[in-house]
């Protein structure tokens, strides 16, 4: 299991600036969480759910959602970097994302942030951390985004 990185406070959380943090566990994507997703959303495209037509697809196989991976962002950060002894945390949104690279159903991820920005907000601090989203084995990462969080002391 990965070790995160715990910060307790603002000034900590300032301090890690440009720190990097490690890696989270790896995390298999397999074809029920990309059906679940699907189901979830709404979000049907045969790029994802239909295993025989996306045999023939640009990718040999199915693929997760772009969204999918970016919504593993909360099982994966935490296992890198976690502010705890707060009121209350927030997750305020991201600024950027992209998904360079495929995930192919059976593909395992981890993830790895680095804290880029602490500011003063609304009565307690805004981090914005650069999160990168890797698959075993390939070359570009699956998503890069940067996450920004509140939270209060």
């Amino acid at each position: 299991m990965a070790e995160p990185r715990i910060f307790t406070s603002a000034e900590e959380l300032r301090a890690g600036i440009g720190e990097p943090l490690g890696h989270s566990d790896w995390l298999e994507i397999d074809q029920k969480r990309i059906d679940l997703f699907a189901e979830a959303t709404g979000d049907h495209q045969w790029i994802h759910v239909d295993p025989e037509r996306a045999a023939g697809g640009p990718f040999g196989g199915t693929i997760a959602h772009g969204y999918l991976t970016l919504s593993l962002l909360p099982v994966l950060v935490p296992q890198v970097l976690r502010v705890e002894g707060m009121r209350m945390g927030l997750n305020y949104g991201t600024n950027k994302v992209r998904f360079p690279a495929p995930v192919p159903a059976g593909a395992r991820l981890r993830a790895t942030a680095e804290i880029r920005e602490v500011t003063e907000a609304g009565g307690g601090v805004q981090v914005t951390a650069l999160v990168t989203v890797e698959r075993e084995g390939g070359g570009k990462p699956v998503c890069v985004a940067e996450s920004v969080s509140r939270y209060f002391f």
